[in-house]
């Protein structure tokens, strides 16, 4: 499950690897419109899959997966990807951390654009330029993470504000990958939220909250780790 400003091709490296192991391997469209919405668009999905499902998530798309897995009994394992975790009641804004490359004036940030049935004072956001490529895709080649920003997908405010109604990683075994060079979603919030889960942690040293896509070999060992608990 991808993040904000990303789609599913973040997770190329990833199933190319899980695909010649043998594995089958989907990349689900992450709406990012509003948690309980987006959740409930993958937990429908997911019951269309017969037998154990390990299930990941990157940036929101830990918050994605803290809920959708929420009552679906084939999902065995949750790794988490320089991601979200969130408690019940918790939204995703809240959890990057107080050094987060994101804790500045959102004018400076973002790129704010109205979408049609928008809630009252929701907007979708575009990450800057300068945010993108120095913050967000920090440790990729400039043209890369300058041909990501332009491709990027928008989020809605609302997926960030969205209070979290499950917090499956209560009752499902978790796996978190840590990359110390994230500035999006801080290396200590990170750890705080894997500590509260009892996840198994690896953390990756440098990175950046893209080093899915800088990483991916890495990224597919921590993943494969959770594969082989239920096999």
């Amino acid at each position: 499950m991808h993040g904000a400003w990303a789609d599913t091709s973040s997770w190329n490296g990833e199933v190319d690897s899980l695909q010649r192991a043998g594995y089958v391997v989907r990349a689900i469209a992450n709406p990012l419109r509003n948690l309980t919405t987006d959740a409930a668009s993958v937990a429908d999905f997911l019951k269309t899959i017969s037998g154990p499902i390990v299930l990941a998530g990157h940036s929101y798309g830990g918050s994605v997966i803290t809920n959708a897995a929420a009552g679906i009994p084939n999902v065995k394992a949750l790794v988490y990807v320089d991601a979200a975790a969130p408690d019940v009641g918790e939204t995703t804004g809240r959890l990057s951390g107080s050094d987060s490359a994101l804790n500045k004036n959102p004018q400076s940030l973002y790129d704010m654009v109205p979408y049609p049935g928008a809630p009252k004072g929701a907007t979708d956001l575009y990450l800057k330029q300068n945010t993108f490529v120095r913050s967000f895709a920090s440790d990729l080649p400039q043209n890369t993470a300058i041909r990501l920003w332009a491709s990027q997908r928008p989020a809605s405010t609302s997926a960030f504000t969205t209070p979290s109604k499950a917090a499956a990683w209560k009752t499902i075994p978790s796996w978190y990958f840590i990359s110390t060079g994230d500035r999006i979603i801080t290396p200590s919030s990170e750890l705080s939220m894997a500590h509260r889960a009892h996840s198994k942690i690896t953390e990756f040293h440098g990175g950046s909250h893209l080093t899915l896509i800088s990483h991916p070999d890495t990224v597919t060992s921590v993943i494969g780790s959770a594969i082989c608990s239920v096999r």
